[in-house]
C-alpha cells in the first residue's frame, strides 16, 4: 500500500500527461461534444477495430441513429445492417438492447455514474469508465491494453496482464498517477500515448511526454513489457454450406443467439441428398476469428423448378431474397464475400 506521500510522487505523471493531451489530442468526431451517446456508440466501434478502419462505419451509424431514441425505435435487423463490415456483431445486438434499457430504465437519458452505466448491456469496466470519466468527470481510470501497455512500461511492473487480477492491479497503479481534474483528459490521454507514440512495437519513446518519468525507457527494457504468459486457443471448425438459387432468388435464414454469428443471415446448410445433381460449383474459403479458424465450405445449387424450390424453403423455413435484395440483410463476411463475387 502506498502512503499519501508515495502517491503524491506520482502525480505528476498524470499532471505531464493531460498537459500533453490539450494540444496532441487526436482530432476524433466524437470529441467535438463529448456526448455520452456518442462516446458510447465510439467505444463499442473500436472494440477490436482500429480508429482508422472504424471511423467511417461509426459516422455510418450515428448519421443513421443519431440518438439513444432512434437507435430504440429501429429494429434489430436494421442496427445489423448499419453494423455491417465490423463484425463480431453482437455488439451491435447488445447496442439495441442497451438503448432499450436507458429508455425503460433510465427514462430516455443517458446514466450519468459508473455503476449505472455498466448496468447497460455489453458495456464492460473499460467503457463504463471512459463514459463517466469524460462526460461526467468522474474519477475512473478506463483500463484496457493501452493501459496495461503504458503503465507496466511506466513502472517497470511485470505483473501478468493475463491474469485475472490485472484489471484492478492496473486500476490500482493508474490511480497512483490520475489527477483529480480532468480524468476524462487522463484516460484519453493514455488513450491516444498508446495508440501513437506507446505501441506494442516500435514504440517511439522520444516523443513520449514521460520518457523521463519511465523506468522500462530509463532502463532500456521497452521491449520486457507488458508481460503476458496466457496465449489464447484457437480450434479449427469446418462448416458447409449451400447457395440454393432459382434464377434470380436464393435461400437464407437467420441464425440463433448462441454460437458464432449471433442473428446473421446464412445459407442452408443441407439439402435433400436427390439435389446433388444441381451443384454446379464447390468453393471453400478460409476465415479467422478470435478463438476460431473456420474452413467454409460452399455449395452452389442451382433448382430448375420453381416449385421445389418453394416447398423446400417453406418446408425448412427460409426466406426466399431476390438478388435486388440482399444488401438489405446481414451476412458473416466470408458468406457477403462469397454472394459479392456471385453477383
Amino acid at each position: 500500500m502506498k502512503t499519501n506521500k508515495q502517491n503524491a510522487d506520482f502525480l505528476h505523471i498524470g499532471k505531464k500527461l493531460t498537459k500533453w493531451y490539450d494540444t496532441n489530442a487526436r482530432q476524433l468526431p466524437w470529441r467535438e461534444n463529448q456526448l455520452p451517446y456518442n462516446i458510447w456508440i465510439s467505444e463499442i466501434v473500436l472494440q477490436q477495430t482500429q480508429v482508422k478502419q472504424g471511423l467511417g462505419h461509426y459516422l455510418r451509424f450515428i448519421e443513421r441513429f443519431p440518438t439513444v431514441k432512434e437507435l430504440h425505435q429501429a429494429s434489430e435487423d436494421e442496427v445489423l445492417l448499419y453494423w455491417k463490415g465490423l463484425g463480431y456483431y453482437s455488439r451491435a445486438i447488445n447496442l439495441h438492447k442497451a438503448a432499450h434499457q436507458v429508455v425503460e430504465d433510465f427514462g430516455g437519458e443517458f446514466p450519468n455514474h459508473y455503476n449505472d452505466i455498466l448496468k447497460l448491456k455489453g458495456v464492460g469496466k473499460y467503457t463504463a469508465a471512459a463514459i463517466a470519466s469524460i462526460c461526467f468527470d468522474e474519477k475512473v481510470p478506463a483500463v484496457d491494453g493501452n493501459f496495461y501497455r503504458v503503465l507496466s512500461r511506466i513502472f517497470a511492473d511485470d505483473f501478468d496482464i493475463s491474469s485475472s487480477k490485472a484489471f484492478q492491479h492496473f486500476s490500482d497503479l493508474a490511480l497512483l498517477v490520475m489527477p483529480d481534474e480532468k480524468p476524462g483528459e487522463f484516460n484519453q490521454a493514455i488513450m491516444d500515448i498508446g495508440a501513437e507514440i506507446c505501441r506494442p512495437k516500435n514504440p517511439l519513446c522520444m516523443f513520449c511526454p514521460v520518457n523521463e518519468d519511465c523506468i522500462a525507457f530509463q532502463t532500456g527494457r521497452i521491449s520486457e513489457f507488458p508481460v503476458k504468459t496466457k496465449k489464447v486457443k484457437v480450434s479449427d471448425l469446418s462448416l458447409k454450406y449451400f447457395f440454393v438459387k432459382y434464377q434470380n432468388q436464393f435461400l437464407i435464414k437467420q441464425r440463433g443467439n448462441d454460437f458464432i454469428w449471433k442473428k446473421l443471415y446464412e445459407f442452408p446448410t443441407s439439402i435433400p441428398e436427390n439435389w446433388n445433381e444441381y451443384i454446379i460449383n464447390s468453393k471453400t474459403v478460409n476465415h479467422k476469428l478470435t478463438h476460431k479458424n473456420l474452413s467454409i465450405e460452399i455449395n452452389t445449387a442451382e433448382i430448375d423448378s420453381r416449385k421445389d424450390f418453394e416447398n423446400f424453403a417453406k418446408e425448412f423455413d427460409f426466406s426466399i431474397v431476390n438478388t435486388n435484395q440482399a444488401d438489405e440483410k446481414s451476412f458473416p463476411k466470408p458468406l457477403q464475400d462469397f454472394y459479392e463475387s456471385v453477383y
